[in-house]
C-alpha cells in the first residue's frame, strides 16, 4: 500500500510531474503517494472526452452494460483488498468499508441494467388536435455532454461510483475528481474499466489539486457538473456558472423523530441502537448521519437512557479490527473543529452526558442536551459522531422542529401509525422521509437529495441518468395513425 499511483488520462494510466502523499488519519502512515496531472495533461482529458462524446452517446447498449457489469463483478473479486484500501486511506472501520464496496458493487449492477433499458423512446400521437392529424412525436433522451465529477472524501469508493456509473450507462464522457485525502479508491476504479472496451476518451480519473479546479469548472466543454460535498463549495460552484447544469449533493443535520406511539421498551430499545449506530457510523461523516434526536415528552425519559447507554456500548478503536464500529475523522484538523463546536455549546449551557473527548484525529461518540438553538452545532452539519437530543411536545412541535434548519436532505420518524406517516411525508421539509427507522437509510437505485440549502438535483442512478441527459422530440408527418 505504500507504491506510485498512476492517473487515468482518457483510459491511460499516466504520471506527472509532481506527487502528494496520501496518509492514514488513524497512525499518519503513508498510505500511498499520488502522480499529479500537469495542466498539459487535464487539458488533453478534457479534449479527449470532448472528441468522443458523439461516439460514445452511440455506443451500443449492451457495450456499455457488459462493461459494467464488468466493474461489478470485478469488485466482488476485489471486495477485501478495496475495504483495506477504504480504511487505510479514510479510516473507515473495515466492517463499514467492506460496505461500501458492496454499495459499490450495485451501483455498477444498476447502472448496467439501466443501460439496458434507458433511452427506450415513448410515442405520442398528435392528432388530438385537428392541426395534428398524422403525426406522431417520438421522443429519446440523449447526453448534455462530458460530466465534470466531483466526489468527497466521506465514501471515497461508492461516491465516485455514483458520478462514474450513471454517466457510462447514459453514454456521457465524465472527468472524475476524486478528494484529495482519498483518492486511491477512485483510482482503483480505473484499473476495473481499463479491462473494459469502452472508447479511449470517455473517461478519466484525476486526482487534481483543488486550486486547479475552477478552471475546470468553468471550462465550456463540461456542461455537466455532479458535485457532492459542503454546501459553501457547491453553491459556489453553481454561482460561478449559472447557465450549466449542476447536481449539488450537499450536506445535512439528519433528524430522529421518535412519536409518542412508539412507545413500548422493544420500540425505544430498537430507536436507541438505530441512533446510537448511525449518528457514529462512519465517525458521524455522513450526510445522513443522525445529528438530532427529537422526541416525544412522553417517551423523552425512557429514551434518552438508552440512546447513552447504546453510544456508550459502540466501539472505538483501530479501524483495522473488525469489532471496531467508530473509527477517527477524514484528519486531526476535522477533530478539532468537532471538538471546538462541542465546547462552545456546552459552555453555552448544554448538558454533556457522554464523550466531549478528542484524541488526534479521534472524537469519542458524544451526546448532549439542553443545546442552544444560536450555537453552531444546532445551526450546521457536525459532520462527526455527536449527537444532540431536545423533547418536544407533540407531532406538530416534533415536525416544526426538523424543519427549523437551513438543511432538508432525510429525517426518521419512528412511527407505527400510517396516517402519521403520511403527515409526515407532506409535512417534512427534507429530500427524504425513512419511516420507523433513521435518516441515515439510503438505498443507491432511489432518489437521493436534498431541498433548502442541502443542495439541488437527484442521485440513484437512474436519477443521475436523467440529470446527465434532456429530451429530445422527433414528429414524424404524415403517418396513419
Amino acid at each position: 500500500m505504500t507504491s506510485t499511483h498512476a492517473f487515468w488520462l482518457a483510459g491511460r494510466q499516466v504520471t506527472g510531474e509532481d506527487s502528494f502523499d496520501v496518509t492514514s488519519p488513524w497512525d499518519g502512515r503513508v498510505v500511498g503517494t499520488v502522480s499529479v496531472p500537469t495542466d498539459a495533461q487535464i487539458e488533453g482529458a478534457v479534449a479527449a472526452a470532448y472528441a468522443v462524446r458523439d461516439e460514445f452517446a452511440a455506443t451500443p447498449a449492451h457495450v456499455r452494460a457488459a462493461a459494467l457489469d464488468h466493474v461489478s463483478r470485478r469488485l466482488v473479486e476485489r471486495t477485501e483488498e478495496i475495504a483495506r484500501l477504504i480504511s487505510a486511506e479514510n479510516g473507515k472501520p473495515m466492517k463499514w468499508a467492506r460496505g461500501e464496496v458492496g454499495r459499490a458493487v450495485s451501483v455498477f449492477r444498476f447502472a448496467a441494467e439501466e443501460a439496458r433499458r434507458f433511452n427506450g423512446g415513448e410515442a405520442q400521437r398528435l392528432d388530438t388536435d385537428l392541426g395534428g392529424q398524422g403525426r406522431l412525436a417520438f421522443t429519446r433522451r440523449f447526453p448534455k455532454g462530458v460530466v465534470l465529477g466531483i466526489a468527497p472524501f466521506n465514501f471515497p469508493l461508492n461516491l465516485c461510483a455514483h458520478k462514474i456509473a450513471p454517466a457510462i450507462a447514459a453514454g456521457a464522457p465524465i472527468i472524475l475528481k476524486p478528494a484529495p485525502a482519498t483518492p486511491l479508491s477512485g483510482l482503483i476504479i480505473g484499473d476495473l474499466l481499463a479491462e473494459t472496451e469502452l472508447p479511449a476518451g470517455s473517461w478519466s480519473i484525476l486526482p487534481v489539486p483543488n486550486d486547479k479546479m475552477a478552471a475546470l469548472v468553468q471550462d465550456e466543454r463540461l456542461p455537466v457538473i455532479s458535485f457532492t460535498g459542503s454546501e459553501k463549495v457547491g453553491y459556489a460552484i453553481m454561482d460561478s456558472v449559472p447557465r450549466k447544469h449542476c447536481t449539488l449533493e450537499l450536506g445535512g443535520n439528519g433528524a430522529a423523530v421518535v412519536l409518542a406511539d412508539f412507545a413500548s421498551d422493544e420500540d425505544l430499545d430498537w430507536a436507541a441502537t438505530r441512533i446510537a449506530t448511525f449518528s457514529n457510523y462512519q465517525g458521524g461523516q455522513s450526510c445522513i448521519s443522525v445529528q438530532r434526536v427529537i422526541a416525544d415528552a412522553s417517551v423523552y425519559e425512557r429514551l434518552l437512557p438508552r440512546i447513552v447507554a447504546a453510544v456508550e456500548n459502540q466501539v472505538t478503536g483501530d479501524p483495522n479490527d473488525d469489532a471496531t464500529d467508530v473509527g477517527p475523522l477524514v484528519s486531526e484538523d476535522a477533530a478539532k473543529r468537532v471538538e471546538t463546536w462541542v465546547d462552545e455549546a456546552v459552555a453555552a449551557g448544554a448538558a454533556l452526558l457522554t464523550g466531549g473527548k478528542r484524541d488526534g484525529a479521534s472524537y469519542a461518540p458524544t451526546v448532549l442536551t439542553d443545546v442552544p438553538a444560536d450555537v453552531t452545532l444546532s445551526c450546521e452539519e457536525v459532520f462527526g459522531p455527536v449527537l444532540t437530543v431536545q423533547k418536544v411536545d407533540g407531532e406538530a412541535a416534533a415536525f416544526a422542529a426538523v424543519n427549523d434548519s437551513k438543511y432538508g436532505l432525510q429525517a426518521g420518524v419512528f412511527t407505527h401509525d400510517l396516517q402519521t406517516a403520511f403527515r409526515a411525508h407532506r409535512a417534512l421539509e427534507v429530500g427524504g422521509v425513512v419511516v420507523g427507522d433513521v435518516p441515515s437509510y439510503r438505498a443507491d437505485q432511489m432518489p437521493y437529495g436534498g431541498v433548502k440549502q442541502s443542495g439541488v438535483g437527484r442521485e440513484g442512478v437512474k436519477f443521475a441518468m436523467d440529470d446527465y441527459t434532456y429530451e429530445r422530440v422527433m414528429v414524424l408527418t404524415g403517418i396513419s395513425l
